[in-house]
């Protein structure tokens, strides 16, 4: 299915321009994989893609991009536009988003913002952030959660913070200290949520969620949740969900749910979520559950209706193909064609593979992709 493209060939060449400065660090040329046509109606979504997390140390985080307008997948298209970039992406690719123009990707062990054009991954800017984490936006700006201190446990690691970037001239405006090892975060109105891990103090885990005033800068209100808090996401009635972990030996990991109004928890799901996405009234969800206990993992898939309140499905992957993936580890909903991708990371230290499944479950292809398949970022901007 492999085969070799102009754009490829280009990338050779610019490589073999590019090795006095690079040194040591070949440039290794993307790969073009066909994968299947897509309707030429399909217009607000051009593309997708995907950052590949890169286990810890090895400074192999790469990034990825699905055509929709060509049917084609790109592996590996960081290097190949940016030959210039010594040691490309860098250390653990931990979220990808994109807000207006630009393609923002949080390197965690790298400790900074790497900042890209989102019509062709090139590089424009970074913004040096100290074990950073995930990020959002918000009226011109983005917010980047951090650990705010060394990548290691320590029973008395320091709190995390919340840093504000100028999203124009990529520079920090403000910082504002939260719980420990804060992750994920949503915004309602004037006011950002950030889930807190303590992940690092095992096993005096945080269980919080702090919420920031976005005009003041300010933590205003501290909400009591569950421990090793990770995953947030929030649907249309306003209602927070939040992940929690557990402890990995009694406590078992579960989704609570918030009321934004209220700033009160308000139920559980009763199922754990290692990772989730938000489509429609639709809040899809897997679980990976690791047992120091059993030594081994429960995985689970999840629909969630936000409008029901109520799990409708247990198995959203219906033909069989989730007996091939041994560790379910990115999700993401097409927005527009309801097709849904799941990135399994197999052995976490080999290419892990990405299987596209049709709205109803069915898988439509696979294809290998780098080391740990994490996160998506959809564009309706034309790949260049």
């Amino acid at each position: 299915m492999k085969r070799m493209s102009v754009w490829v060939l280009c990338g050779v060449l610019m490589g073999l321009l590019a090795t006095a400065c690079r040194g040591d660090y070949p440039l290794i040329p993307a790969d073009v994989i066909d994968v299947g046509d897509y309707p030429a109606g399909l217009k607000s979504v051009k593309g997708l893609y995907l950052l590949n997390e890169g286990n810890m140390g090895s400074n192999k985080c790469t990034l990825d991009f699905l055509d929709y307008t060509t049917g084609q997948y790109h592996r590996n298209i960081y290097p190949e536009r940016n030959p210039h970039i010594v040691k490309e992406l860098g250390d653990v690719g931990n979220d990808l988003q994109i807000y207006g123009s630009k393609l923002y990707a949080v390197i965690n062990c790298s400790h900074y913002v790497e900042v890209m054009d989102v019509e062709n991954a090139q590089h424009v800017g970074k913004v040096d952030v100290v074990n950073c984490r995930y990020i959002v936006f918000n009226k011109g700006k983005a917010y980047v959660s951090s650990y705010a201190g060394p990548v290691q446990l320590d029973p008395n690691a320091r709190p995390g913070k919340v840093v504000e970037i100028d999203t124009v001239d990529l520079s920090i405006k403000r910082e504002v200290v939260v719980g420990y090892q804060p992750e994920e975060m949503v915004i309602k109105g004037d006011r950002l949520y950030v889930a807190n891990s303590g992940g690092y103090r095992f096993p005096n885990y945080d269980r919080t969620v702090s919420v920031i005033d976005l005009k003041t800068f300010k933590v205003i209100n501290t909400i009591d949740v569950a421990i090793n808090l990770h995953r947030m996401a929030m649907d249309r009635y306003g209602r927070i969900y939040v992940s929690s972990r557990g402890d990995y030996y009694g406590v078992h990991s579960d989704v609570f749910v918030l009321d934004s109004k209220t700033e009160q928890v308000t139920g559980r799901l009763g199922v754990g979520a290692s990772e989730f996405c938000m489509s429609g009234d639709s809040l899809y969800m897997f679980g990976v559950e690791w047992s120091y206990v059993t030594s081994s993992n429960k995985i689970t898939y999840a629909i969630y209706d936000t409008k029901k309140q109520q799990i409708v499905s247990h198995s959203f992957i219906t033909d069989g193909t989730d007996k091939q993936i041994a560790i379910p580890y990115g999700l993401a909903v097409n927005p527009v064609t309801k097709e849904f991708f799941v990135a399994d990371a197999k052995t976490y230290v080999n290419p892990g593979t990405l299987f596209c499944f049709s709205p109803d479950g069915r898988k439509r292809w696979s294809v290998r992709t780098g080391d740990i398949p994490a996160q998506f970022a959809f564009t309706d901007r034309t790949f260049k």
